[in-house]
C-alpha cells in the first residue's frame, strides 16, 4: 500500500478505508459497498474520467515521460482497457499506423481446419492482437521479456517513431528510465488451445488503460478506475485503489455509486501458515493442517528456493 501517512490526516483516514476494504471490513450490503467521498472522486461517465486522468491528451507529444508515466486506469476486464485504449488513441492528432500480425498453425495438418480469418480473430492472454494501430506519442506496455532487466513483461513505453518492421520508444518505467530502444516483431505461441499456432507481431499493446491485474507493483500519482463492471476476484477492488497514495489523486468511474468489493476473509484469516523445509515435516502434519501450506524447499546444490503454495481457493497469487 503507497500511502505516506506522518503529519497528513486525510492519508491517515485514506490509509484506514483502504485496510478496511482490503480485509473486507468496510461497511457493505450483500457485499457492496458505496463508495465514500473522502477516498476518491466520484464520476459518472467514461469521458469525465479520461479527462481527469488524461487533460490536455491533444498535445501528449509535448508532456514529459513523467506526466505519462505516472498516471494510468484501470479496469477489471481486458475488453473494456481496449475500449479506453481506443478513445484516447483517437483523442491527439497524430497518423496512425496499423499493424498485422503473421499467423499461421504450426502442424500443417491443421491448416484447412483452422484458416487465416479464424487465427486472425483469436485473442489469447498475454498475447498482442492481430491488429496493432499506434501513433508516435502513445503510451505502450511490453508484453514479452526481451532483455531484462531493462525490458520486461509490464514495462512502459512511449511510442517515438514507427517504422515497418521496428518501433522506437523510450521507456517511462523501470530501470532503463528513459532509454531509448529498438522493438523487433517477434514469434509468439500461445498455449492455452487445443491446437497450435504462432502469431508474428510486436510484443506491444496501447497502454493508456490496463487490468488490475497488470497494474500491480505499479505506484501511481494519478489513477482512475472504470467499474463499469466490478471486481469479480479476491481483493481486486483494494489492489486498484492502493496504486495510488492519497484520495485526490483516486478517480472512480462507478455509475451507480457503490461497487461489489470481493474478498474472501477465510484466505485472509489463515495469516499462521506453516513454513515447511522437508517433505517429512508435510507428512507429519494433521490432515486439516493440509488446507492451506506454504512449503518452501531449498535446494543445497543450486542455492535456490522452490516456493510453492497449494491454496483450497485457488486464489493463491493474490492471498500470499
Amino acid at each position: 500500500m503507497r500511502v505516506h501517512v506522518k503529519g497528513d490526516t486525510s492519508a491517515g483516514i485514506f490509509a484506514e478505508m483502504l485496510l478496511k476494504i482490503g480485509d473486507g471490513n468496510f461497511p457493505s450490503l450483500e457485499g457492496e459497498i458505496t463508495i465514500p467521498s473522502n477516498l476518491c472522486t466520484v464520476v459518472s461517465s467514461l469521458s469525465e474520467l479520461t479527462s481527469r486522468i488524461y487533460p490536455d491528451i491533444i498535445n501528449i507529444k509535448m508532456k514529459p515521460i513523467e506526466w505519462l508515466c505516472e498516471r494510468a486506469i484501470l479496469t477489471p476486464k481486458n475488453d473494456k482497457a481496449a475500449e479506453i485504449n481506443e478513445i484516447l488513441l483517437k483523442a491527439f492528432n497524430e497518423k496512425s499506423v496499423e499493424y498485422k500480425s503473421f499467423d499461421s498453425v504450426i502442424q500443417s495438418d491443421d491448416a484447412v481446419h483452422y484458416p487465416l480469418e479464424f487465427l486472425n480473430t483469436l485473442n489469447p492472454s498475454g498475447l498482442p492482437s492481430h491488429k496493432l494501430i499506434l501513433k508516435i506519442g502513445a503510451p505502450i506496455m511490453l508484453l514479452r521479456n526481451l532483455n531484462p532487466p531493462k525490458l520486461c513483461n509490464g514495462t512502459r513505453l512511449q511510442v517515438k517513431s514507427l517504422h515497418k518492421n521496428v518501433i522506437e520508444a523510450i521507456v517511462i518505467t523501470g530501470c532503463a528510465r528513459g532509454d531509448i530502444v529498438l522493438i523487433p516483431r517477434i514469434t509468439l505461441i500461445p498455449t492455452d488451445y487445443p491446437f497450435e499456432f504462432k502469431r508474428i507481431q510486436f510484443p506491444l499493446k496501447v497502454c493508456f488503460a490496463m487490468t488490475i491485474n497488470k497494474s500491480q507493483g505499479q505506484s501511481l500519482s494519478m489513477a482512475g478506475i472504470d467499474i463499469r463492471e466490478e471486481c469479480f476476484s479476491h481483493g481486486q477492488f483494494y489492489v486498484a485503489c492502493s496504486r495510488v497514495s492519497s484520495a485526490s489523486s483516486l478517480v472512480i468511474l462507478a455509475p451507480k455509486g457503490s461497487t461489489k468489493n470481493t474478498v474472501y476473509k477465510e484466505v485472509l484469516r489463515l495469516t499462521k501458515y506453516k513454513l515447511l523445509t522437508s517433505f517429512e515435516m508435510i507428512a507429519a502434519l494433521h490432515p486439516a493442517e493440509l488446507n492451506v501450506v506454504l512449503i518452501v524447499v531449498t535446494s543445497s546444490s543450486k542455492k535456490k528456493k522452490l516456493n510453492t503454495v497449494i491454496c483450497p481457493f485457488g486464489i493463491c497469487g493474490l492471498c500470499w
